[in-house]
Protein backbone atom coordinates (compact mmCIF):
# COMPACT_ATOMS: atom_id res chain seq x y z
CA UNK A 1 0.00 0.00 0.00
CA UNK A 2 1.55 3.18 -0.93
CA UNK A 3 1.74 6.41 1.08
CA UNK A 4 -1.50 8.32 1.62
CA UNK A 5 0.41 11.67 1.23
CA UNK A 6 1.47 10.60 -2.15
CA UNK A 7 -1.09 9.50 -4.19
CA UNK A 8 -4.29 10.57 -6.49
CA UNK A 9 -3.42 12.02 -10.13
CA UNK A 10 -1.66 14.36 -11.79
CA UNK A 11 -4.00 17.80 -13.13
CA UNK A 12 -3.60 18.93 -16.40
CA UNK A 13 -1.11 21.76 -16.72
CA UNK A 14 -3.63 24.54 -16.59
CA UNK A 15 -5.08 23.57 -13.90
CA UNK A 16 -1.69 24.44 -11.92
CA UNK A 17 -2.46 27.85 -13.04
CA UNK A 18 -5.22 28.30 -10.89
CA UNK A 19 -3.00 27.97 -7.46
CA UNK A 20 0.33 29.66 -5.80
CA UNK A 21 2.31 26.30 -6.50
CA UNK A 22 5.55 27.82 -5.36
CA UNK A 23 5.52 26.05 -1.96
CA UNK A 24 5.26 23.08 -3.96
CA UNK A 25 8.23 24.16 -6.25
CA UNK A 26 6.12 24.40 -9.33
CA UNK A 27 5.20 21.03 -9.50
CA UNK A 28 9.02 19.76 -10.00
CA UNK A 29 10.41 16.73 -8.10
CA UNK A 30 12.66 18.24 -4.79
CA UNK A 31 16.17 17.13 -4.82
CA UNK A 32 16.90 14.22 -2.70
CA UNK A 33 18.81 14.56 0.77
CA UNK A 34 20.12 11.61 0.05
CA UNK A 35 23.77 10.76 -0.51
CA UNK A 36 24.33 8.79 -3.46
CA UNK A 37 25.53 5.72 -0.75
CA UNK A 38 22.76 5.88 0.82
CA UNK A 39 20.29 5.47 -1.87
CA UNK A 40 22.37 2.53 -3.46
CA UNK A 41 21.89 0.80 0.09
CA UNK A 42 18.26 1.27 -0.28
CA UNK A 43 18.10 0.48 -3.62
CA UNK A 44 19.75 -2.78 -3.25
CA UNK A 45 18.07 -3.44 -0.19
CA UNK A 46 14.94 -2.84 -1.56
CA UNK A 47 15.99 -4.94 -4.87
CA UNK A 48 16.43 -8.09 -2.85
CA UNK A 49 13.51 -8.37 -0.96
CA UNK A 50 11.65 -7.91 -4.31
CA UNK A 51 13.36 -10.84 -5.65
CA UNK A 52 12.72 -12.54 -3.02
CA UNK A 53 9.00 -11.52 -3.12
CA UNK A 54 8.88 -12.18 -6.94
CA UNK A 55 10.86 -15.79 -7.28
CA UNK A 56 9.53 -17.29 -4.18
CA UNK A 57 6.15 -16.78 -4.57
CA UNK A 58 6.78 -17.74 -8.78
CA UNK A 59 8.44 -20.86 -6.91
CA UNK A 60 4.89 -21.26 -5.04
CA UNK A 61 2.93 -21.36 -7.41
CA UNK A 62 4.64 -23.11 -10.04
CA UNK A 63 4.97 -25.84 -7.41
CA UNK A 64 1.35 -26.14 -6.88
CA UNK A 65 -0.03 -25.22 -9.93
CA UNK A 66 2.47 -28.37 -11.54
CA UNK A 67 2.31 -31.51 -9.23
CA UNK A 68 -1.12 -33.04 -9.11
CA UNK A 69 -0.15 -34.13 -5.26
CA UNK A 70 -0.67 -30.77 -4.62
CA UNK A 71 -3.79 -30.36 -6.11
CA UNK A 72 -6.10 -29.61 -2.78
CA UNK A 73 -8.63 -26.89 -2.02
CA UNK A 74 -6.46 -25.93 1.01
CA UNK A 75 -3.91 -25.70 -1.39
CA UNK A 76 -5.56 -23.39 -4.36
CA UNK A 77 -6.46 -21.12 -2.10
CA UNK A 78 -2.63 -20.84 -0.85
CA UNK A 79 -1.72 -20.65 -4.45
CA UNK A 80 -4.29 -17.57 -5.27
CA UNK A 81 -2.72 -16.34 -2.35
CA UNK A 82 1.02 -16.54 -3.94
CA UNK A 83 -0.39 -14.91 -6.90
CA UNK A 84 -1.31 -11.76 -5.06
CA UNK A 85 1.38 -11.81 -3.42
CA UNK A 86 3.77 -12.13 -6.75
CA UNK A 87 1.86 -9.38 -8.31
CA UNK A 88 2.30 -7.42 -5.53
CA UNK A 89 6.44 -7.84 -5.84
CA UNK A 90 6.15 -7.80 -9.62
CA UNK A 91 4.22 -4.74 -10.35
CA UNK A 92 3.48 -2.74 -7.38
CA UNK A 93 7.28 -2.89 -5.69
CA UNK A 94 9.42 -1.82 -8.09
CA UNK A 95 7.50 1.65 -8.41
CA UNK A 96 7.06 1.99 -4.82
CA UNK A 97 10.90 1.53 -4.48
CA UNK A 98 11.62 4.01 -7.21
CA UNK A 99 8.98 6.18 -5.41
CA UNK A 100 10.57 6.17 -1.86
CA UNK A 101 13.92 6.89 -2.51
CA UNK A 102 13.48 9.67 -5.08
CA UNK A 103 10.62 11.20 -3.48
CA UNK A 104 9.00 11.81 -6.51
CA UNK A 105 6.37 10.16 -8.80
CA UNK A 106 8.00 9.78 -12.72
CA UNK A 107 5.04 7.60 -13.94
CA UNK A 108 1.64 10.09 -14.76
CA UNK A 109 -1.81 10.18 -13.43
CA UNK A 110 -3.01 7.22 -15.22
CA UNK A 111 -0.42 4.35 -14.07
CA UNK A 112 -0.92 6.59 -10.34
CA UNK A 113 -4.37 5.90 -10.15
CA UNK A 114 -3.97 2.40 -11.14
CA UNK A 115 -0.91 1.77 -9.35
CA UNK A 116 -2.58 2.36 -6.09
CA UNK A 117 -5.81 0.72 -6.84
CA UNK A 118 -4.13 -2.53 -7.40
CA UNK A 119 -2.09 -2.01 -4.33
CA UNK A 120 -4.77 -1.64 -2.39
CA UNK A 121 -6.37 -4.48 -3.87
CA UNK A 122 -3.57 -7.08 -3.35
CA UNK A 123 -3.10 -5.88 0.36
CA UNK A 124 -7.10 -6.59 0.94
CA UNK A 125 -7.19 -9.52 -0.88
CA UNK A 126 -4.49 -10.90 1.07
CA UNK A 127 -6.15 -10.76 3.98
CA UNK A 128 -9.88 -12.41 2.32
CA UNK A 129 -7.70 -15.08 1.84
CA UNK A 130 -6.56 -15.82 4.61
CA UNK A 131 -9.74 -15.77 5.71
CA UNK A 132 -10.81 -18.20 3.49
CA UNK A 133 -7.86 -20.46 4.51
CA UNK A 134 -8.95 -20.40 8.08
CA UNK A 135 -12.40 -21.43 6.93
CA UNK A 136 -10.89 -24.32 5.22
CA UNK A 137 -8.77 -25.21 8.09
CA UNK A 138 -11.99 -25.07 10.60
CA UNK A 139 -13.73 -27.79 8.65
CA UNK A 140 -10.71 -30.36 8.12
CA UNK A 141 -9.54 -29.84 12.49
CA UNK A 142 -13.10 -29.25 13.91
CA UNK A 143 -15.54 -31.04 11.03
CA UNK A 144 -13.67 -33.13 9.72
CA UNK A 145 -16.32 -35.58 8.91
CA UNK A 146 -18.08 -32.72 6.86
CA UNK A 147 -15.06 -31.39 5.26
CA UNK A 148 -14.90 -33.30 1.99
CA UNK A 149 -18.71 -32.58 0.90
CA UNK A 150 -18.60 -28.86 2.53
CA UNK A 151 -15.49 -27.56 0.73
CA UNK A 152 -15.29 -28.58 -2.29
CA UNK A 153 -13.69 -27.45 -5.84
CA UNK A 154 -17.14 -25.33 -6.93
CA UNK A 155 -16.97 -23.93 -3.01
CA UNK A 156 -13.03 -22.75 -3.38
CA UNK A 157 -13.73 -21.22 -7.10
CA UNK A 158 -16.45 -19.18 -5.42
CA UNK A 159 -14.58 -18.25 -2.36
CA UNK A 160 -11.80 -17.12 -4.47
CA UNK A 161 -14.35 -15.15 -6.97
CA UNK A 162 -15.26 -13.36 -3.43
CA UNK A 163 -11.82 -12.69 -2.38
CA UNK A 164 -10.35 -11.21 -5.92
CA UNK A 165 -13.92 -9.70 -6.46
CA UNK A 166 -14.50 -7.25 -3.51
CA UNK A 167 -10.74 -5.89 -2.85
CA UNK A 168 -11.22 -4.78 -6.87
CA UNK A 169 -14.01 -3.31 -6.68
CA UNK A 170 -13.53 -1.27 -3.45
CA UNK A 171 -10.01 -0.42 -4.65
CA UNK A 172 -10.68 0.65 -7.97
CA UNK A 173 -14.10 2.11 -6.86
CA UNK A 174 -12.90 4.55 -4.13
CA UNK A 175 -9.85 5.53 -6.01
CA UNK A 176 -11.00 6.28 -9.13
CA UNK A 177 -14.04 8.02 -7.96
CA UNK A 178 -11.60 10.04 -5.44
CA UNK A 179 -14.30 9.43 -2.69
CA UNK A 180 -11.73 9.05 -0.02
CA UNK A 181 -10.99 12.86 -0.56
CA UNK A 182 -14.08 14.10 -0.17
CA UNK A 183 -13.92 17.53 2.22
CA UNK A 184 -10.45 17.46 2.95
CA UNK A 185 -9.32 21.53 3.07
CA UNK A 186 -6.76 21.88 0.75
CA UNK A 187 -6.36 18.64 -1.08
CA UNK A 188 -7.13 20.27 -4.68
CA UNK A 189 -4.39 22.40 -4.44
CA UNK A 190 -1.56 19.71 -3.72
CA UNK A 191 -3.02 17.61 -6.28
CA UNK A 192 -2.66 20.36 -8.42
CA UNK A 193 0.70 21.47 -7.34
CA UNK A 194 2.35 18.68 -6.00
CA UNK A 195 4.91 16.61 -7.88
CA UNK A 196 4.50 13.40 -5.75
CA UNK A 197 1.08 12.32 -6.65
CA UNK A 198 -0.56 12.25 -2.92
CA UNK A 199 -4.12 10.66 -1.60
CA UNK A 200 -5.60 11.38 2.04
CA UNK A 201 -8.12 9.19 3.28
CA UNK A 202 -10.74 11.44 4.39
CA UNK A 203 -12.35 10.35 8.51
CA UNK A 204 -15.03 8.53 6.43
CA UNK A 205 -13.22 6.02 3.67
CA UNK A 206 -10.06 5.88 6.21
CA UNK A 207 -12.57 4.24 8.64
CA UNK A 208 -14.04 1.89 6.47
CA UNK A 209 -10.80 0.62 4.78
CA UNK A 210 -9.81 -0.26 8.28
CA UNK A 211 -12.94 -2.03 9.55
CA UNK A 212 -13.77 -3.83 6.25
CA UNK A 213 -10.66 -4.00 4.56
CA UNK A 214 -8.47 -5.40 7.90
CA UNK A 215 -9.93 -5.30 11.27
CA UNK A 216 -13.26 -7.59 10.66
CA UNK A 217 -11.59 -9.86 8.13
CA UNK A 218 -8.84 -10.30 10.55
CA UNK A 219 -11.02 -10.26 13.94
CA UNK A 220 -12.88 -13.32 12.08
CA UNK A 221 -9.94 -14.92 11.12
CA UNK A 222 -8.16 -14.65 14.77
CA UNK A 223 -11.39 -16.05 16.03
CA UNK A 224 -11.62 -19.30 14.19
CA UNK A 225 -7.73 -19.93 14.71
CA UNK A 226 -8.53 -19.75 18.58
CA UNK A 227 -11.37 -22.13 17.70
CA UNK A 228 -9.03 -24.44 15.76
CA UNK A 229 -6.02 -24.44 18.35
CA UNK A 230 -8.61 -25.40 21.45
CA UNK A 231 -9.67 -28.25 19.44
CA UNK A 232 -6.24 -29.33 18.32
CA UNK A 233 -5.40 -29.50 22.09
CA UNK A 234 -8.62 -31.94 22.52
CA UNK A 235 -7.29 -34.35 19.82
CA UNK A 236 -3.76 -34.14 21.35
CA UNK A 237 -5.18 -35.85 24.43
CA UNK A 238 -7.23 -38.08 22.07
CA UNK A 239 -4.82 -38.84 19.78
CA UNK A 240 -3.53 -42.29 21.25
CA UNK A 241 -7.27 -43.80 20.52
CA UNK A 242 -6.88 -43.18 17.15
CA UNK A 243 -5.73 -45.46 14.05
CA UNK A 244 -2.74 -45.01 12.55
CA UNK A 245 -4.22 -43.89 9.32
CA UNK A 246 -6.27 -41.20 11.30
CA UNK A 247 -3.35 -40.07 13.61
CA UNK A 248 -0.86 -39.51 10.73
CA UNK A 249 -3.95 -37.03 8.86
CA UNK A 250 -4.50 -35.47 12.06
CA UNK A 251 -1.32 -34.58 12.93
CA UNK A 252 -0.77 -33.17 9.12
CA UNK A 253 -4.19 -30.75 9.08
CA UNK A 254 -2.37 -29.78 12.86
CA UNK A 255 0.75 -28.98 11.14
CA UNK A 256 -1.63 -27.23 7.99
CA UNK A 257 -2.92 -25.28 10.93
CA UNK A 258 -0.52 -23.96 12.54
CA UNK A 259 1.98 -22.94 9.61
CA UNK A 260 -0.86 -21.25 8.34
CA UNK A 261 -1.47 -19.61 11.63
CA UNK A 262 1.83 -17.77 11.35
CA UNK A 263 1.02 -16.67 8.21
CA UNK A 264 -1.61 -15.25 9.47
CA UNK A 265 -0.04 -13.66 12.17
CA UNK A 266 2.76 -12.28 10.43
CA UNK A 267 0.46 -10.53 7.28
CA UNK A 268 -1.38 -8.91 10.95
CA UNK A 269 1.82 -8.25 12.32
CA UNK A 270 2.93 -6.08 9.09
CA UNK A 271 -0.34 -4.55 8.09
CA UNK A 272 -1.51 -3.63 11.32
CA UNK A 273 0.56 -0.33 11.65
CA UNK A 274 -0.11 0.55 8.25
CA UNK A 275 -3.63 0.17 8.06
CA UNK A 276 -4.09 1.43 11.81
CA UNK A 277 -1.72 4.62 10.45
CA UNK A 278 -4.74 5.45 7.72
CA UNK A 279 -7.27 4.81 10.36
CA UNK A 280 -5.65 7.71 13.05
CA UNK A 281 -4.13 10.09 9.96
CA UNK A 282 -7.62 12.33 9.19
CA UNK A 283 -7.87 12.24 12.71
CA UNK A 284 -4.91 13.61 13.50
CA UNK A 285 -5.17 16.49 10.55
CA UNK A 286 -2.96 14.75 8.59
CA UNK A 287 -0.16 15.14 10.44
CA UNK A 288 1.73 11.89 10.27
CA UNK A 289 5.11 12.22 8.93
CA UNK A 290 5.71 10.84 4.81
CA UNK A 291 8.37 9.08 5.96
CA UNK A 292 6.82 7.16 8.66
CA UNK A 293 3.98 6.37 6.52
CA UNK A 294 6.61 5.26 3.35
CA UNK A 295 8.34 2.92 6.17
CA UNK A 296 5.23 1.36 7.39
CA UNK A 297 3.98 0.36 4.09
CA UNK A 298 7.16 -1.33 3.06
CA UNK A 299 6.61 -3.01 6.43
CA UNK A 300 3.72 -4.20 4.90
CA UNK A 301 5.16 -5.05 1.86
CA UNK A 302 7.81 -7.57 3.36
CA UNK A 303 5.41 -9.73 4.29
CA UNK A 304 5.12 -10.98 0.61
CA UNK A 305 8.60 -11.34 1.06
CA UNK A 306 8.07 -13.08 4.23
CA UNK A 307 5.55 -15.90 3.42
CA UNK A 308 7.01 -18.08 0.76
CA UNK A 309 10.13 -18.24 3.54
CA UNK A 310 7.87 -19.55 5.99
CA UNK A 311 6.37 -22.18 3.37
CA UNK A 312 10.07 -23.29 3.03
CA UNK A 313 10.53 -23.61 6.36
CA UNK A 314 7.71 -24.83 7.80
CA UNK A 315 6.69 -27.19 4.27
CA UNK A 316 8.99 -30.13 3.18
CA UNK A 317 7.20 -30.38 -0.05
CA UNK A 318 7.67 -27.16 -0.84
CA UNK A 319 11.37 -27.70 -0.63
CA UNK A 320 11.31 -30.73 -2.67
CA UNK A 321 9.62 -28.92 -4.97
CA UNK A 322 11.99 -26.38 -5.31
CA UNK A 323 14.80 -28.38 -5.68
CA UNK A 324 12.75 -30.14 -8.30
CA UNK A 325 11.87 -27.04 -10.16
CA UNK A 326 15.87 -25.98 -9.92
CA UNK A 327 17.04 -28.65 -11.29
CA UNK A 328 14.65 -28.31 -14.26
CA UNK A 329 13.14 -32.18 -13.41
CA UNK A 330 9.90 -30.55 -14.43
CA UNK A 331 10.48 -30.70 -17.48
CA UNK A 332 10.39 -34.78 -17.59
CA UNK A 333 7.65 -35.87 -18.85
CA UNK A 334 5.23 -37.39 -16.46
CA UNK A 335 6.84 -35.77 -13.78
CA UNK A 336 4.22 -33.92 -12.49
CA UNK A 337 3.00 -37.29 -10.50
CA UNK A 338 5.99 -37.25 -8.39
CA UNK A 339 5.20 -38.16 -4.49
CA UNK A 340 6.78 -35.25 -3.18
CA UNK A 341 6.21 -36.44 0.83
CA UNK A 342 8.24 -39.90 -0.16
CA UNK A 343 10.62 -38.53 -3.03
CA UNK A 344 9.35 -41.22 -5.16
CA UNK A 345 7.42 -41.06 -8.12
CA UNK A 346 4.37 -42.67 -8.77
CA UNK A 347 3.87 -44.70 -11.96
Amino acid sequence: MVNPHKFSHFRRQTKKEMFDCSEYGNGSCPESERTLGVRVAIYSFMAGAISITVFGNLAMIVSISYFKQLHTPTNFLILSMAVTDFLLGFAIMPYSMIRSVENCWYFGMTFCKVHYSFDLMLSIASIFHLCSVAIDRFYAICHPLQYATKITIPVIKRLLLLCWSVPGAFAFGVVFSEAYAEGIKGYDVLVACSSSCPVMFNKLWGTTLFMAGFFTPGSIMVGIYGKIFAVSRKHARAINTLSENQNNQMRKDKKAAKTLGIVMGVFLFCWFPCFFTILLDPFLNFSTPAVLFDALTWFGYFNSTCNPLIYGFFYPWFRRALKYILLGKIFNAHFHNTDLSTQKETK
